[in-house]
């Protein structure tokens, strides 16, 4: 057996070097069709490159994807420059991409990234130029080929969606030489005439078909339109100029039907809303001024003339019910108050005295007899009893003897 063994990984990273030492290998230009796309989560593109004699396994890393003007789909032809190496892991060689254009329309994309790049410096992409699109349009115009599936499209969605909106279509060249100068005078007329808002377009094609709505003077001609515009050219990978201008871009023309003409179903469902939300909020308020009315009627009687005189009227008769509350009870207290001087009175009374055996006896000059010096024998004097008065001749005096 050989001393000289190596490991897997000493192997790999020996082959690696040499693919990194190979100049033509660093930077290549490999033409295929792609195959096994698949777009990862961590934003790297995964595929391969294959023709009719063999495949090569392909990988974009996410820094490199900012380049990239198209997505990247089954059977697509490309030519894609990068550098050859060996992933060390696997032991398997890998193109890594750093740029990707379609095959045979290298030459369109760089026009289309350099024009793009000025207009987007120009600040013609800018969202603070974007104009809002109505959300009821009557009149809508439209600038596409009259023959071909966008203008049935956009005519079949708009019918079934609103009926009584009105469509008018500028015949324009979509495709060809004159295409782009055809498109910005479909523009120019339409805004002429007065409409809401105006779809420019045409269904799906090859980069060479979709050329028209890259040219540079469509783009200044839709950023110039004071009208809105919704741009719809093509599918939904489909990407042009006049799509980064316009005020809204839609996927594809039945995309922009959808977009600039209201639903009358719908819009006739949220005007029955609205009509049940004011009847609501109207009884609520009728309610809240006849609750109100309610409340000013009774100030309004509170302050009224009648109803003071009531008020004073029934306030004076309490005070007179009080008064004569407190008249009787001053009788009453009075009257037991003489009842108690009566009967001290009666004690007192003299009639009560002499009722009770004793007797009044006046001297002749008609003085209460109090005292024998008041006397003398003799003398006549009147005795005063219960039922009359006795005539008296006093006959003896005796003094009233006191012990010691």
């Amino acid at each position: 057996m050989t001393k000289n063994v190596y490991s897997v990984g000493q192997v790999n990273a020996y082959i690696k070097n040499i693919f990194i030492k190979d100049v033509i290998l660093n930077r290549i230009y490999v033409k295929g069709e792609i195959s096994n796309c698949k777009y990862h989560t961590s934003g790297h593109i995964y595929f391969s490159l294959k023709d009719e004699s063999g495949a090569i396994a392909c990988v974009m890393f996410a820094g490199n994807r900012k380049g990239l003007a198209f997505r990247l789909q089954e059977g697509q032809k490309v030519i894609v420059l990068g550098g050859v190496s060996v992933y060390e892991r696997d032991g398997r060689y890998q193109l890594y991409a750093r740029e990707i254009v379609l095959d045979g329309e290298g030459a369109l994309y760089q026009q289309f990234a350099r024009l793009k790049r000025e207009l987007e410096e120009m600040g013609m992409f800018s969202p603070q130029y974007k104009k809002k699109i109505p959300f009821y349009s009557r009149r809508i115009g439209i600038v596409t080929a009259p023959t071909g599936a966008a203008i049935r499209d956009i005519i079949n969605i708009a019918r079934r969606r609103n009926p009584y909106v009105q469509l008018i279509l500028y015949p324009a060249l979509v495709q060809g030489e004159q295409a782009a100068a055809s498109i910005v005078k479909g523009i120019q007329v339409l805004e002429r005439y007065g409409v809401d808002v105006m779809i420019v377009g045409r269904g799906g094609g090859s980069i060479e078909d979709l050329w028209a709505f890259n040219e540079e003077i469509v783009a200044k001609a839709i950023f110039a339109c004071k009208t809105p515009v919704i741009s719809a050219v093509g599918h939904e990978t489909d990407t042009t100029i006049a799509d980064y201008v316009a005020d809204l871009r839609a996927p594809t023309p039945s995309a922009a039907a959808e977009l600039a003409v209201a639903d009358y179903r719908q819009l006739l469902g949220g005007m029955e809303l609205f009509k049940n939300q004011l009847t609501d909020r109207l009884e609520q308020k009728i309610l809240w001024y006849r609750q109100r009315l309610e409340n000013q009627k009774l100030l309004l009687l509170h302050a009224s003339p009648r109803y003071k005189l009531n008020e004073k009227q029934q306030y004076a008769a309490d005070l007179t019910d009080k008064l004569r509350q407190g008249i009787l009870r001053k009788l009453e207290e009075r009257k037991h108050q003489v009842q108690l001087y009566a009967e001290r009175l009666e004690g007192c009374s003299p009639l009560k005295k002499l009722q009770q055996g004793y007797s009044y006896i006046e001297t002749k000059d008609k003085k209460a007899l109090q005292s024998i010096l008041q006397i003398q024998t003799k003398e006549q004097v009147t005795i005063h009893v219960t039922d009359g008065k006795i005539l008296a001749c006093v006959e003896a005096i005796e003094p009233l003897e006191r012990n010691g």
